[in-house]
């Protein structure tokens, strides 16, 4: 008997250290890592561009930029899902063979120091991460979104941002202005709002890269807020990788703090990665909202007071 119990006493030891260790181990793979951009100047006004397709018109948005040096326009998508700020290798490597002096080497680490802007407002760093993803720019084409990166979280460490998507207005600033502002968490640089559906408390994360749908969950949840009927079926592009993204229509009211608004659909996505699927049970997050959910309204977030309004 006493073996046993020291049997059973020895697998709950090593079931709290895997615990403890796994805890740690997700904890510090999914914290983002330090934050060195440097920022200066505030910026007003600055013109939403919309990228998407005939189906989803409101698959991206992208911000107009100008790296020191290089008289042409590029754009950086705003990814509020993306902790940190990035540049796309082959994107930039086009643009270094027409610019070479401007766009410097990549450290051995993936690395590489940029100054660029967005309107009267300059990011720098000497650390950016460079991606092996993106396309080649055209410059032959005046019409061209040459998109060279993703604007992350990061960047909202520094600024209060305003997106006003009714006017496709996005502003940087320092002070937050007026009242009915209400509170979310800034966990590991990912916004997560509470929210209530029906008599639900839920935490759901905001991510501009989802930005074509509305809210998007579990399949279990999926099929407990939308209605019956036809379910429109679409590819979607997580860097790379293909997705099946599964939309039905919904009756349901979301309620953000006093404000309350209509969904008229909710989507469920098949084939996300395990790391993925792990990181919304490790955050506590029960899905997420994208910016077709905000269309005709604005959204202010002040991540380092973690307070937010929507007007």
């Amino acid at each position: 008997m006493k073996t046993l119990k020291k049997i059973l006493l020895g697998l709950l030891a090593l079931i709290a250290l895997s615990l403890i260790g796994g805890y740690f181990y997700f904890e510090k793979r999914f914290s983002p890592p330090q934050n060195y951009l440097t920022v200066s100047g505030l910026s007003e006004g600055i013109p939403m561009v919309w990228q998407g397709n005939d189906e989803n018109p409101y698959g991206a948005i992208l911000l107009p930029v100008r790296i020191d040096g290089i008289d042409k326009l590029f754009y950086m998508q705003l990814d509020l899902g993306s902790p940190v700020t990035v540049f796309y290798k082959n994107s930039l490597q086009s643009v270094k063979a027409r610019f070479p002096d401007r766009i410097p080497e990549e450290t051995e680490k993936g690395k590489i120091a940029l100054d660029f802007s967005l309107r009267d407002m300059k990011v720098s760093s000497k650390f950016f991460e460079v991606l092996d993803y993106g396309t080649k720019a055209d410059f032959e084409n005046p019409d061209a979104q040459n998109i060279i990166g993703t604007l992350g979280t990061d960047l909202l460490e520094k600024r209060i941002v305003t997106l006003d998507f009714k006017n496709s207005r996005c502003s940087f600033s320092k002070k937050r202005e007026g009242s009915g502002f209400e509170r979310f968490e800034f966990k590991k640089r990912r916004i997560l709002i509470p929210a209530v559906i029906g008599n639900e408390n839920l935490k759901l994360m905001y991510d501009s890269g989802t930005s074509g749908y509305e809210l998007i969950m579990n399949k279990d949840k999926w099929e407990k807020y939308r209605k019956g009927g036809e379910v429109k079926i679409d590819k979607g592009n997580s860097w790379g990788k293909i997705l099946t993204v599964m939309t039905a229509s919904s009756h349901q009211k979301i309620r953000f703090g006093s404000k309350t608004l209509q969904l008229s659909e909710v989507t469920y996505i098949e084939g996300t990665s395990k790391a993925q699927n792990f990181l919304m049970k490790f955050s506590g997050m029960q899905g997420m909202i994208g910016n077709k959910l905000f269309l005709n309204r604005k959204m202010i977030l002040d991540c380092r007071n973690q307070m937010y309004k929507i007007e």
